[in-house]
């Protein structure tokens, strides 16, 4: 097991380095894993780690049909089941099988039941990508009914393999490609669409969005792209009097276009007195305060150091640092420093141009 494990994190180790966009390092990801780890079908996706919602997935054919029903299950009310995402974020190990899961009655769990018996599928395994305690994506294999389930070697060899994993995941999504999309419209954009996830109708710069994320994830016109549906599954699980106390329920994400300009997407869940259900969903250029989260834990920035910078993005002087914070000049400049460090700049202009001018 070692040396399979160790020739595994070599291989996924120059999925950084190379020049790749969040589609290919995925894609090249689950190539090589199946060689140590045999699976009969696979899904990676990348999150935003601020919500934990879906900023884009590689699947195979068989399981991109049987998507949706995977997203509601995650995402959406009263689909509570065995190994969420969410709950191997906090696990011991953050990588489980659905068979060890229900002691090896499959049928305990309703998503093997509703969703994978149907479409032909056995056992499962997930594993959830983190980085220095953020998560950037989850990755999940399948077999077909009749085959083994997966061994507990086979569980810890991708535990073993998720933190590195996660850190390509990371920095490739990032870092703007060179491809030749030109997302350039500033306008919002508006979709709306029915409570089945079709689109009814958009406004211009909507349909410009949504081509260009068809575009990203290099989809058919028939589709709908990842993030969307991601957003779109979470409002609907949202009950009417449910308001998102925290960032991390929030229906919304972020994510970086090749173009270099982040993109924020967010849905609504719109109900009539009729009972009839439709979704908004807004899509344009991220401002600071929606980039700021993102940046937070892509540089693993402390809860003081995010206050910090919230507040230079504010144009805060130290003084109005010190009173709002309640800490001494000296400790300001400890955090700045330290922030320096950590995004790689050397003053508070540089700071704000990675955080404002640079992807605006």
């Amino acid at each position: 097991m070692a040396d399979r494990l160790e020739t595994l994190k070599r291989k996924l180790g120059t999925l950084e380095s190379s020049a790749l966009s969040v589609q290919q390092c995925r894609e090249a990801a689950l190539t090589m894993i199946s060689d140590t780890v045999p699976f009969a079908a696979a899904c990676c996706t990348s999150v935003d780690p601020v919500t934990l919602l879906s900023t884009g997935s590689s699947t195979d054919d068989v399981i991109e049909a049987i998507h949706h029903q995977l997203f509601a299950y995650e995402y959406g009310h009263g689909h509570e089941d065995y190994n969420s995402y969410e709950h191997l974020i906090h696990a011991p190990l953050p990588a489980a099988s659905l068979s060890a899961a229900t002691e090896g009655i499959l049928s305990r769990s309703g998503r093997f039941r509703e969703v994978l018996a149907p479409a032909g599928f056995g056992d499962e395994l997930r594993v959830v990508l983190l980085s220095e305690g953020a998560c950037w994506g989850y990755l999940t294999l399948f077999r077909r009914t009749g085959e083994p389930a997966f061994r507990e070697e086979e569980r810890l060899i991708l535990a073993a393999i998720a933190p590195g994993l996660a850190k390509s995941i990371k920095n490739v999504a990032l870092k703007p490609s060179s491809s030749n999309i030109t997302a350039k419209a500033k306008e919002s954009g508006i979709l709306i669409l029915t409570d089945s996830l079709e689109l009814s109708s958009s406004n211009a710069s909507g349909a410009h969005w949504l081509a260009e994320l068809r575009k990203l994830e290099r989809i058919d016109t028939e589709r709908l792209p990842r993030p969307l549906r991601a957003v779109c599954s979470r409002a609907l699980g949202q009950s009417r009097e449910y308001a998102a106390s925290t960032q991390m329920n929030a229906a919304k994400v972020c994510l970086l276009m090749p173009d270099g300009l982040y993109l924020a997407i967010e849905a609504t869940k719109l109900e009539n007195p009729y009972g009839l259900v439709q979704l908004a969903v807004t899509m344009l250029p991220a401002k600071p305060a929606d980039i700021l989260p993102l940046i937070t834990y892509a540089y693993a920035l402390t809860a003081r150091e995010y206050e910090v910078t919230e507040r230079i993005i504010k144009g805060f002087s130290t003084k109005e640092m010190v009173q709002s914070l309640h800490i001494s000049a000296y400790t300001v400049q400890d955090h700045l420093k330290s922030i320096f460090v950590k995004m790689g700049v050397n003053s508070r202009r540089e700071l704000l141009w990675e955080l404002v001018s640079k992807h605006s």
